[in-house]
């Protein structure tokens, strides 16, 4: 049996670790559209932009590890197709990987702006990207930054940390609705103002212009910035291009039921994956290190032994470095009631999110030993009384 993973990604690796974990041990291919080794991409807008000598790439496993999985590499050549009849992969160097098991672990790809390939100009997605833009910041850069996401906040942090002027453009009235909620979200957004980060709301980028490289950004209400500097964070779509006409449902992602299953021999993971999670009853696309972690082993257990399948669920877990502070988020924020124990003011706070009667979601502001107990009792079902007790407690 050939087992094949699409995506050197950490949801790709650990399908691979898990494969082999499991006692399969026959052909095990994975592919990877970028040349390098899986790597950590986290680090990638936090710690590998920080200021001081340029730090190792974050490597999830050396070449001598990789060869102790006993796994085929093909790296630098990218999927282009799926025949889910014939079970074959094809390949952009022509190849065809045929497979009695599949996992699909693309990830996603950032959005870009018109006229974004001026240099200068970058998204943070790759090491390459990250490489790209930490040069730049090192040369003292005039910094725009386009979203303020968790990505955009990252890089600012960045360039504040070398007392570089900094902009945050976002378009929507208030950044991170999504992520936290409306509550939420101001108290976010004040970070950047407590550490010397303009940030701007309600207004996009009609145009990026330059003589040869990016020199300005012009924005909706007219207005001119100068920039050396453009990082583009506004969002990233799932890589399902190549899966069009493979017959597997694609709709914000590869769709998959409760086990990761998108279709015959085939399994999703990471990123790309949309499946239902049992832990909240719906339909969920998570683009966050965890669930990425967990799903790649989990599809990989489930490829190899379809019959006994388990449903994967989880609650929802991702962190964010800004500045000096770390920002923790558990759960949903979809919620009836918020309530925040501590000073948003301060440094130090917890909001928890309600939903009925059950404790739904946690944000964090520097409490990372609290966060985690907060997830164990959304796992558990706690209500929300025991929450409240546990935080006056």
């Amino acid at each position: 049996m050939t087992f094949v993973v699409v995506g050197a990604s950490l949801a790709g690796l650990r399908a691979v670790e898990a494969a082999r974990k499991a006692g399969y041990t026959g052909r095990l291919v994975l592919v990877g559209a970028e040349p390098h080794l899986p790597y950590d991409r986290p680090p990638l807008s936090k710690a590998f932009l920080d200021p001081g000598e340029p730090p190792p790439v974050p490597h999830h496993r050396t070449q001598d590890e990789l060869d102790g999985l006993d796994v085929e590499l093909r790296l630098g050549s990218p999927a282009t197709g799926l025949d889910t009849g014939a079970r074959e992969v094809e390949l952009a160097d022509g190849e065809r990987l045929p497979y009695e098991r599949l996992v699909l672990a693309t990830g996603a790809q950032a959005r870009h702006l018109p006229g974004e390939r001026l240099p200068g100009v970058h998204a943070l997605r790759t090491v390459d990207d990250a490489r790209a833009v930490r040069d730049a910041l090192d040369s003292g850069c005039r910094t725009v930054v386009v979203g303020a996401g968790f990505i955009g906040s990252e890089v600012a942090s960045a360039a504040r940390k070398r007392d570089l002027p900094v902009t945050v453009l976002e378009a929507a009235p208030m950044p991170l609705v999504r992520a936290v909620g409306e509550q939420m979200a101001p108290a976010c957004a004040a970070l950047h103002a407590r550490h010397g980060t303009e940030l701007r709301c309600g207004v996009g980028v009609t145009a990026l212009e330059g003589d040869g490289r990016v020199e300005r950004v012009v924005l909706s209400d007219g207005q001119v910035l100068p920039a050396d500097l453009v990082v583009v964070g506004i969002g990233a779509d799932p890589v399902t291009d190549w899966l069009q006409g493979s017959g597997l449902e694609l709709d914000d992602g590869v769709v998959c039921d409760e086990t990761l299953r998108a279709g015959d021999g085939v399994y999703s993971a990471g990123d790309v994956a949309r499946w239902h999670n049992p832990q909240f009853g719906r339909s969920m696309r998570l683009e966050h290190w965890t669930s990425a972690a967990e799903q790649g082993a989990a599809a990989a257990r489930n490829a190899l032994d379809p019959s006994n399948a388990s449903p994967y669920k989880t609650v929802p877990y991702f962190w964010s470095d800004w500045y000096t502070d770390k920002l923790q988020m558990v759960g949903v924020p979809a919620a009836d009631e918020v309530k925040v124990v501590g000073d948003l003011d301060g440094e130090r706070w917890v909001a928890l999110y309600r939903c009925g009667d059950a404790l739904a979601g946690a944000l964090s502001l520097n409490l990372p030993g609290k966060i985690m107990k907060y997830r164990a009792m959304i796992v558990r079902g706690a209500t929300w009384d025991d929450a409240l007790s546990f935080a006056a407690a």
